[in-house]
């Protein structure tokens, strides 16, 4: 009994940190490391497979398990937590636990990445922190401070800079950040979109709750176009242009016409996250064999 009891404890334990971690983010950021690496065979590198192994669960408990412990009331009331596709919800006890679990995942990446790309990899483990504490910082975090939370989003540039300076290839040029960068916001924006009542009901200030739902989405547009007219302009990727537009173009329907300012039912939302994962996972191969977003015109 005593063994089943320990057994069923850290099954209980491993799947709460997995799902701090949010797998249904893990295909985003492992797209954004893949970037640098358009059309180079690095799949031999242990140096590759370290920073893409980084970015999944690691990367992902220390970007988000502070906010799962900031968020706990709200999360309380979030129907979409305590899914591998959304994020966890822990109790008190395991929220406790949680600073030390994510110290102890780092620490072997940041000493091993170190060792592999040189201490300048130290910046971007840095700079991966500050940008966690810069948004959730308790009364005087950008969280609750909008749009400043939105702005906070440009930190997944780091994932950019690990994989250049891990796999020793150049940076990105500038354009690819700022798409980088826009990309990061609306995406937090849809996942604002998606939390407005939990949030509102909680006291919680973001943009989405801030100015309602319609106006969110359309600001998800602008987005859009902004990364869609970057794009075909900088780069001539009229098929990722045209991508984004169809996207933009959806979220316009679907602010007039389809949900509007009501709430997106829980089956809608997986849908949304399931069907992102699989537009990413068929358009990796094709971002690295094109490397569209790579060389400037």
């Amino acid at each position: 009994m005593f063994h089943h009891r320990r057994r069923s404890a850290l099954r209980s334990e491993l799947v709460f940190l997995l799902q701090v971690s949010r797998p249904g983010l893990w295909l985003t950021a492992i797209a954004f490391y893949m970037l640098p690496l358009a059309q180079r065979n690095v799949f031999h590198s242990v140096a590759f497979w370290l920073g893409a192994l980084y970015v999944s669960l690691p990367m992902g408990l220390l970007l988000y398990g502070w906010n799962d412990i900031v968020d706990y009331e709200v999360d309380r009331l979030n129907p979409r937590k305590g899914t591998f596709l959304f994020g966890a919800r822990g109790t008190p006890e395991q929220l406790r636990r949680l600073p030390l679990r994510i110290a102890l995942v780092q620490l072997p990446f940041v000493v091993a990445c170190s060792l592999l790309g040189g201490a300048k990899l130290l910046l971007c483990f840095a700079g991966m922190t500050a940008a966690a504490a810069l948004y959730n910082w308790p009364r005087y975090g950008f969280k609750t401070r909008p749009p400043l939370e939105i702005l906070n989003q440009a930190g997944y540039l780091f994932v950019f800079l690990l994989s250049s300076w891990l796999n020793d290839v150049p940076l990105l040029p500038w354009a690819t950040l700022v798409f980088g960068a826009l990309f990061a916001m609306h995406s937090h924006v849809f996942g604002e979109v998606m939390d407005v009542e939990p949030d509102r009901s909680a006291g919680r200030r973001t943009t989405a709750a801030v100015i309602g739902r319609v106006p969110a989405k359309l600001l998800i547009v602008t987005l859009l176009l902004c990364e869609a007219g970057l794009v075909v302009r900088v780069f001539g990727a009229k098929e990722l242009a045209a991508f984004l537009l169809v996207t933009a173009a959806w979220f316009a329907i679907d602010a007039m016409l389809i949900w509007r300012s009501r709430p997106y039912s829980n089956g809608t939302m997986r849908f949304f996250m399931l069907a992102w994962n699989a537009i990413a996972l068929i358009n990796m191969p094709w971002m690295w064999a094109k490397a569209i977003l790579l060389h400037m015109r």
